[in-house]
């Protein structure tokens, strides 16, 4: 059974980092989680699932030549063996002369943040307390709106996670969190028309979700839509809604990684200190910030984490990195090694978002007469590049008129470039929400896009 204190993984990391040969840096990456899904269907339960899984990752390096290997267990054994399979892999890497394990000048310089980001409630509830958390919230969606007549799905998921990280250059740091989290879709309509909406509610233990708001955004989400045709195809302003705009973010998240930079991979190669978005955008990667699900005091080489502007006031500043890339480009690891104990690490962002500004969305939604409101959008990664900055996705959502919502619309693509939709960033909304994932949601209008209906 999961426990909210972190001694076996450190001593398991231990053990891995004082392995170390002469000449050799060893690193000991130790993990443990424990997750839970439940979906209900029609008042019953249509399936159950909680796994508990535990695993170290062990890297060596030896002259410049890295060896890796994982096991999925914590058996001191296997750990040991673990270690020699790492040694001997390294016989066979390619010198480089920036590999390296996270040193104490890696750490030094950023104090490691003091976050409370577990919850030993969440360990202590029953599987049938969780059961009914997602049958109340089908139940909620159901009576939140007449026009309501299905649930096509309606899920609770949890996960409690520690990680332990501890190398041979002194480097040592543990970390823990706890989530959880309700998703409910509406079915809503007829025997002619059938519209889907969804609705989310996410916290650090059950007490922080809310059925009600979860199952009245799915329902509203839903009836706004119904009604909906294709419209003819035109230029014009879009606000996203703030499930949407996350979902960008991640994408842009992939493009300002210094990992990306390293392989050719992304549209921002070369443009540090450069206008590449409207003066109003700044983002930011904030794993300090304890209301981010990603948030963690330290990253999966043991660096402690920070806030890291990566676009400020419209000017590309940087780019995440890890102990690897930040050598390679000549500067500091900005704590954003992401991983699991089954992959070395690589660059990622654990709570991307955009500053929210000053206007809510409806003053968002008012500020241009005409504009189309996506709250939904389909083919992300296939319509979508982080190298070239191609967007083009399906949507579908509300025309706006006048600030207010008017027909609904469907079937209908809508298309630019990122760089262009970062430049064309009128308004951010202050609707900052945290949900499950990497990045947070805003509302945001972007000036002009085109929209492919009829």
């Amino acid at each position: 059974m999961i426990e909210g204190v972190g001694d076996e993984l450190l001593d398991c990391a231990r053990m891995v980092a004082s392995s170390a040969r002469l000449g050799e840096q060893v690193e000991g990456y130790v993990a443990r989680s424990r997750e839970t899904e439940i979906k209900v269907f029609g008042g019953e339960v249509e399936s159950l699932s909680s796994a508990e899984t535990s695993g170290v990752g062990v890297r060596v390096l030896v002259e410049g030549r890295t060896g890796f290997a994982w096991a999925g267990t914590l058996d001191p054994k296997i750990v040991a063996a673990t270690v020699d399979e790492a040694r001997d892999n390294a016989a066979f890497g390619a010198p480089d002369e920036h590999a390296g394990l996270a040193g104490l000048a890696d750490v030094s310089g950023t104090e490691r943040p003091d976050l409370e980001l577990w919850c030993d409630e969440l360990l202590s509830v029953a599987p049938a307390g969780k059961v009914d958390l997602a049958l109340a919230v089908e139940a909620a969606t159901l009576r939140a709106d007449a026009r309501v007549r299905g649930v096509a799905s309606a899920e609770y998921s949890d996960f409690a996670m520690q990680t332990a990280v501890v190398n041979s250059l002194g480097v040592e740091g543990f970390s823990r969190r706890t989530g959880c989290s309700l998703y409910s879709s509406a079915l809503a309509g007829g025997e002619d028309e059938t519209q889907t909406g969804f609705g989310f509610s996410a916290g650090r233990t059950v007490t922080d979700l809310d059925v009600e708001r979860a199952a009245m955004n799915a329902a509203e989400r839903a009836t706004r839509l119904l009604g909906a045709k294709q419209p003819a195809t035109m230029r014009l302003p879009v606000v996203f809604d703030p499930l949407v705009t996350r979902s960008i973010l991640a994408l842009l998240g992939a493009a300002l990684s210094g990992e990306a930079v390293l392989k050719g991979r992304s549209m921002f190669i070369g443009r540090i200190g450069e206008e590449v978005a409207a003066s109003s955008v700044t983002i930011i990667d904030d794993p300090t910030c304890g209301e981010a699900f990603g948030a963690a005091p330290i990253d999966g080489e043991g660096v402690p984490t920070r806030r890291t502007p990566l676009i400020s006031n419209g000017v590309l500043g940087g780019f995440l990195q890890n102990v690897y890339t930040a050598r390679r480009d000549g500067s500091r690891t900005t704590g954003s090694a992401v991983r699991g104990y089954g992959s070395p690490p690589g660059v990622g962002a654990r709570a991307l978002a955009m500053s929210p500004g000053t206007l809510t969305p409806e003053e968002v939604m008012r500020a241009v007469p005409m504009a189309l409101y996506v709250q939904s959008i389909s083919g992300l990664h296939s319509g979508t590049s982080p190298v070239s900055g191609d967007f083009s996705v399906g949507a579908e959502g509300v025309m706006v008129r006048d600030g207010d919502f008017a027909e609904p619309i469907r079937e209908v693509t809508i298309s630019s470039t990122l760089p262009r939709m970062l430049l064309d960033v009128v308004a951010v909304g202050n609707d900052a929400v945290w949900l499950p994932g990497g990045a947070a949601g805003v509302t945001l209008l972007i000036a002009d896009m085109t929209m492919s209906g009829a």
